[in-house]
């Protein structure tokens, strides 16, 4: 699999760069450039992005496919472009904001980390001379230019030239691109031992968070009554706008409170006719989806359903698989419990079913 699509953290790595570069205000667009054969695995990995374009086919080597990535963009002509490793998951809005500052004032300008590290020619295996590091520094991307400068440059340019970075490009053209601070976690991920050390960063820029949902429906007259996203038979049903299952709906304010995004009534409210008799799957579908956009993701799931009947053990295993499914998460991340109020109460006196939700989401630390 190409690298650009293997999984970091669960996701894959390319979703998780336009991720974090469509968080910056400033990126109207996003246009990424792929191998003609890789359509379908990018069409999977991009599902449900916001502001991209059409996927752009590219060429034999890097040089030829940001060519065909800027001519693409010709129709939109936009006023600053800015070229990105799909390998680096890992760049930061503020290192965005520097680059694209550099080239409103400029053509364009590049991110640099300064060399720390003693570097050495090596020759058959042996340590050779030292190199002098002073002003030496490691370039990393994006890089943004003008558009009309780096489109001009690269149709100059030599196709056979080799350049290895844009900025060599604009350089032969003539052009004097700026140097701007890099990050040093914008690192490019190219060995497998990348991935792992990328695993790791991963887990110092996440953030745990809980939230709590509770819900109540009533019984009315009925054949059944939605739990978990399973219809258990009973002589009675839930009343309520939708399929009044209590226990999604508890599932669904415990994410959103979570991630401190309102409530079920704020997003689906009960006046809305659209909603009536509505599947409630799509309630915490829709809640899950916010956290994604996020860049968080679910972690566990908790339900205690409180009612005299209908008898939940039954039915308990088929409730977390269909919790899981809706969460896509595992089953085992996924708890349903019953319990009685011991007789006492409305649920007590068998007039309806109550939920208590619990839910654990992770989010990058910096949203």
């Amino acid at each position: 699999m190409p690298k650009q699509f293997a999984l970091l953290g669960g996701k894959p790595m390319l979703r998780r760069t336009l991720e974090a570069i469509g968080r910056n205000a400033r990126v109207g667009a996003l246009a990424v450039v792929i191998h003609p054969e890789d359509r379908e695995i990018y069409e999977q990995s991009v599902a449900g992005l916001a502001n991209l374009t059409e996927p752009i086919a590219g060429g034999a080597t890097r040089q030829a496919s940001v060519r065909r990535g800027l001519e693409a963009l010709v129709g939109m002509q936009p006023d600053i472009v800015l070229i990105h490793d799909a390998a680096r998951p890992f760049v930061g809005s503020e290192l965005i904001d520097r680059v694209i500052d550099a080239t409103l004032d400029g053509p364009g300008a590049i991110p640099a980390v300064p060399v720390t590290d003693t570097l050495r020619r090596v020759a058959g295996g042996a340590a050779g001379d030292t190199v002098p590091r002073q002003n030496l520094s490691s370039v990393q991307t994006p890089q943004g230019f003008r558009f009309d400068v780096i489109l001009e440059a690269h149709r100059e340019a030599d196709p056979e030239s080799g350049f290895s970075d844009d900025a060599a490009v604009a350089a032969a053209a003539g052009y004097e691109i700026a140097i701007v601070p890099g990050d040093p976690q914008n690192v490019k991920l190219t060995n497998p031992e990348d991935f792992f050390a990328a695993e790791r960063l991963l887990e110092t820029h996440l953030e745990t968070r809980t939230g709590q949902g509770f819900d109540v429906h009533a019984f009315a007259p009925g054949d059944g009554v939605w739990l978990c996203g399973i219809k258990v038979s009973h002589e009675m049903r839930l009343a309520g706008h939708s399929d009044a299952d209590v226990a999604l709906h508890a599932l669904t304010d415990a994410i959103l409170g979570a991630i401190a995004d309102g409530d079920i009534g704020e997003h689906f409210p009960p006046t809305d006719s659209k909603w009536k008799d509505f599947a409630s799957e799509g309630f915490l579908r829709d809640a899950v989806r916010r956290v994604g956009a996020l860049g968080g993701r679910v972690v566990n799931l908790d339900v205690t359903i409180i009612c005299e009947q209908p008898k939940v053990g039954p039915h308990r295993a088929a409730m977390r698989e269909k919790i899981a499914e809706i969460a896509g998460i595992a089953a085992s991340r996924v708890s349903v419990k019953a319990t009685t109020s011991e007789r006492l109460g409305f649920t007590g006196r068998g007039e309806g079913v109550a939920a208590l939700a619990l839910a654990t989401v992770v989010l990058p630390a910096n949203e």
